[in-house]
């Protein structure tokens, strides 16, 4: 797998941090951005002239919220990004474990063809992530209509 940069950790501090650092971007040669966390205060204004293309999506962190209705968006622009000859994506909203980590999730499941308990295991051994109850019954329903289709 290329390169997907979404979570928090003490090696490259929170990806929020980094969303807003220019710097720490250009440094990490990041392409894309995917923000799970969008809103008129924190979007992708602030990638202005420096080339990155983004993608930003305002969802709440809520058991309530169809997430379900991104899947398909967030892991084509995550996937189109990797298949660009140095493509970096970095995946981000506002803690690094339920948002962005269920788009990183669909994702490998849409385009990697995992399955949701293969995706999350290679999740889980590289960060802790908790995507809240209602995404995971989201992703079940992703894994059994993948299942079917395949």
């Amino acid at each position: 797998m290329k390169y997907i940069c979404y979570s928090p950790s003490r090696r490259i501090g929170k990806t929020w941090e980094i969303a807003a650092n220019k710097g720490e971007l250009l440094k990490k040669c990041i392409t894309h951005v995917l923000n799970a966390s969008h809103s008129r205060w924190r979007g992708g204004e602030d990638y202005k002239g420096m080339n990155i293309s983004y993608m930003g999506i305002e969802a709440q962190d809520s058991p309530t919220f169809d997430m379900s209705v991104y899947f398909y968006p967030a892991a084509d622009f995550i996937n189109n990004a990797l298949r660009e000859k140095g493509g970096k994506i970095l995946v981000h909203c506002a803690v690094g474990v339920s948002r962005s980590a269920t788009l990183v999730l669909a994702y490998l499941m849409i385009h990697q063809h995992m399955n949701l308990v293969e995706a999350i295991t290679t999740v889980k051994d590289r960060r802790g992530i908790i995507p809240n109850r209602g995404f995971l019954r989201q992703l079940i329903n992703l894994d059994n209509t993948l299942m079917r289709n395949r």
